[in-house]
């Protein structure tokens, strides 16, 4: 019998024909990823991948074994799901999936309030910005911002996230928006998350559409600091952007790129008692944001 742990990394390389997308996956190195790979081939006795310039391309034999390792894979879930969701006890870890702004700039506070009225539920917070696959337990719980979750997951839409155009003082009021021609004032600029043009398509939802985009800041944290510094305009979330000192809307102060919070589960966690109890607080906490996070504070 193989390596079990050997044959998850297989289960990371296989997909993606890459070693250093499992590494990262995996948080190991490339070299080790391709050792482990190399010891299950001399424990299968045979080759699972043919080692291309382009990548690693699963071999006929790599192939069957991919398809039996990911039924087994998701039968063991399956299993492991079921039982849990037989806990009816207020005790456990749960794992949460969150955006990272979500959590430190708005629900951090009340993260910590749950632990302390619950202190033998144990919260293990995983801040990212990608889709986890809660059906093999990456999971237990996911805040998600999305206007289309994915279906076989189960829970509530609980409020809508606005964003809108921030800028620091040096660009209010609005009479520097004539662009970058404008002489009477600094010059006003988008600031981006990334220089690729179709991913800039959202500056056409604003009242902004023919300012360019001068700087890119891939990080949203760093983002708002650089608007706080005057780098440029930015669009942020509303809960972001109105309750930060010395960051303003851009009049006329449109909310805009208008987005659906929701807190999910998996089916079979539902009635999990700590579970339950999560997300309830959790869609509760949330809607005592309602107003900063539906962009209904506005500071302009």
């Amino acid at each position: 019998m193989y390596n079990w742990d050997n044959r998850r990394i297989f289960l990371e390389v296989a997909p993606y024909a890459s070693l250093r997308k499992a590494a990262e996956k995996l948080g190991i190195s490339r070299s080790t990823v391709m050792r482990r790979i190399t010891a299950l081939e001399d424990e299968l006795g045979t080759r699972l991948f043919e080692r291309l310039p382009e990548g690693y391309y699963t071999t006929e034999a790599g192939a069957a074994m991919l398809r039996s390792a990911e039924r087994i894979e998701a039968e063991t879930t399956e299993v492991d799901r079921q039982i849990s969701g037989r806990d009816a006890e207020l005790a456990g870890k749960i794992r949460i999936s969150i955006p990272g702004l979500l959590a430190t700039h708005l629900l951090m506070p009340d993260f910590a309030a749950f632990s302390r009225a619950n202190p033998a539920i144990k919260l293990q917070i995983a801040l990212n910005y990608e889709m986890v696959d809660l059906a093999k337990r990456e999971a237990d719980v996911a805040v998600r911002v999305s206007n289309d979750p994915s279906q076989y997951l189960v829970g509530r839409r609980v409020l809508t996230m606005a964003r809108a155009a921030y800028v620091n003082n040096e660009f209010l009021p609005g009479d520097q928006l004539d662009g970058p021609e404008t002489s009477s004032g600094p010059l006003l600029s988008w600031i981006g998350s990334s220089d690729d043009p179709s991913s800039q398509q959202w500056i056409k939802e604003t009242d902004f559409p023919e300012i360019p985009v001068g700087s890119i800041i891939e990080n949203p944290h760093e983002t708002l600091t650089a608007v706080r510094a005057g780098l440029g305009m930015a669009v942020l979330p509303c809960f972001m952007g109105d309750a930060t000192p010395g960051v303003f809307r851009m009049p006329p102060g449109s909310s805009i790129l208008k987005t659906d919070i929701w807190v999910l589960t998996h089916e079979d966690m539902r009635n999990t008692a700590r579970i339950r109890k999560f997300t309830s607080f959790i869609a509760d906490a949330l809607l005592r944001h309602r107003d900063l996070v539906e962009g209904k504070k506005p500071r302009i």
